[in-house]
């Protein structure tokens, strides 16, 4: 079997196909762990390898890669003499500082595009800008898994879904809902919530005066700005 893709089998040395059949790893080799992105990449090249994947929900998560033991050691110890070289730490050190500026122009355009969207009356300027902060700081770290992170949609409508996601963890009653457990009924919710978050934020955008009461203001002030939002 070759460069083929399985499930965890129901033993540490077994995997499963998509049809349930269970595999024992070949005499000789061993799993790999995920986590070192650039020993995986080699041993995979390398030659004959199973890749071990598990789907929870919608997400797909690595579980590692058989390959020949041999392998991985002699990989594994060339990777080694190569990262302790000055070169390749030369190296590392340019590509994170590239990472760094690259990050650093995303969080930019993003809250720029966070500002776009409130579209606040010049009134309300200040709370554009500390709103839109609030919600780049919180969407924009990379592997944060929020909807700022992905590419599949333009920036645009990105953060238009941070700003709701925001609004709804930050100025709704969402998180202490007890919400049934049949199919449809949190999206419903959300939308729900994102109706209403848009009609706060049409207020705003048409210079409505708006007292310290507004749960907007309230929430910028508030120090749980730590607080983990799960989109």
């Amino acid at each position: 079997m070759d460069d083929h893709t399985f499930g965890p089998g129901p033993t540490p040395d077994t995997v499963r196909t998509a049809d349930g059949r269970v595999h024992a790893a070949p005499e000789g080799w061993s799993l790999l762990p995920p986590g070192d992105p650039g020993l995986t990449r080699r041993v995979k090249a390398a030659g004959d390898h199973w890749v071990v994947q598990e789907k929870r929900g919608r997400k797909v998560f690595s579980r590692g890669v058989w390959a020949a033991s041999a392998t991985i050691d002699r990989i594994r110890a060339e990777l080694d003499a190569e990262r302790s070289t000055e070169a390749y730490a030369r190296r590392r050190q340019a590509d994170a500082r590239r990472r760094d500026d690259v990050q650093a122009a995303y969080v930019e355009d993003f809250r720029g595009a966070v500002t776009a969207f409130l579209g606040f009356d010049p009134a309300h300027a200040d709370v554009a800008d500390r709103l839109a902060l609030a919600v780049a700081e919180h969407a924009t770290p990379v592997g944060s898994g929020t909807v700022a992170r992905t590419e599949r949609i333009p920036v645009e409508q990105r953060a238009e879904a941070a700003v709701i996601a925001w609004l709804r963890h930050r100025t709704t009653g969402y998180d202490g809902m007890a919400i049934p457990k049949k199919k449809g009924a949190r999206r419903e919710v959300r939308r729900m919530f994102a109706r209403r978050s848009q009609e706060l934020l049409q207020r705003y955008r048409r210079g409505e005066p708006v007292d310290d009461a507004c749960p907007l203001k309230r929430a910028l002030t508030t120090n749980d700005g730590d607080r983990t939002i799960v989109e």
